[in-house]
């Protein structure tokens, strides 16, 4: 694989990138799947205002019953084969693989980023379970750049949810069958928000 990116801005300073490791706490869910969380992992990396102003970011509209809507947040999904916007995501790419190779069996190939401007904008209940995801167990590595907000997920059918508060830097991994048997969203919040980057690692063939 190869993608032309800028220079590099991490630095030494920034070591703890490629040192996952025993800093990364995982929660086994049901049936199969699993969450890893990292706080802090990129905290020291002045990367959201980079993305903010360097992504083409995108405004999407969908159908939504009888009716098509905007989108609540702006998104960028960049594939293998295209140049990434900014060095820094290859280099949190290279210590993901470099954690989660061999238990994936595979490396992270896509970065897809999601900008949500303030509290109202945000992302319903889903499962990245669009191709292999389908039917195969995968992981989704998540790093949050920007204002606090909560991730919830929940048993896909219904159950009990679970609130995880990512801030600045936190990553936050789903793997084994946590795609098709989980699902995850960003709700809006009532409270004044700033604006947050979402940016999202996949394999090959999962969205």
């Amino acid at each position: 694989m190869s993608i032309e990116v800028q220079g590099s801005l991490f630095t030494d300073e920034d070591s703890d990138l490629g040192h996952l490791g025993a800093s990364v706490t995982r929660r086994e869910l049901s049936r199969g799947a699993w969450v890893d969380v990292r706080p802090g992992w990129a905290s020291s990396v002045d990367l959201f205002d980079r993305l903010v102003g360097d992504v083409d970011w995108r405004a999407e509209r969908r159908q939504m019953y009888d009716r098509v809507v905007d989108v609540p947040r702006l998104v960028r999904f960049y594939s293998e084969t295209e140049r990434w916007p900014n060095a820094a995501l290859i280099d949190a790419k290279t210590a993901l693989d470099a954690h989660y190779r061999q238990e994936l069996g595979e490396e992270f190939a896509t970065a897809g980023l999601c900008y949500y401007r303030n509290g109202s904008d945000s992302v319903a209940w889903h499962g990245d379970n669009i191709g292999r995801s389908a039917t195969e167990d995968t992981m989704v590595a998540i790093v949050s750049l920007g204002a606090t907000r909560q991730l919830m997920l929940r048993p896909r059918g219904g159950g009990p949810s679970l609130k995880f508060t990512l801030g600045h830097g936190d990553l936050i991994v789903m793997g084994g069958s946590c795609q098709r048997t989980w699902e995850h969203a960003v709700p809006k919040s009532t409270r004044a928000t700033g604006p947050r980057v979402s940016v999202q690692f996949r394999p090959r063939g999962v969205r």
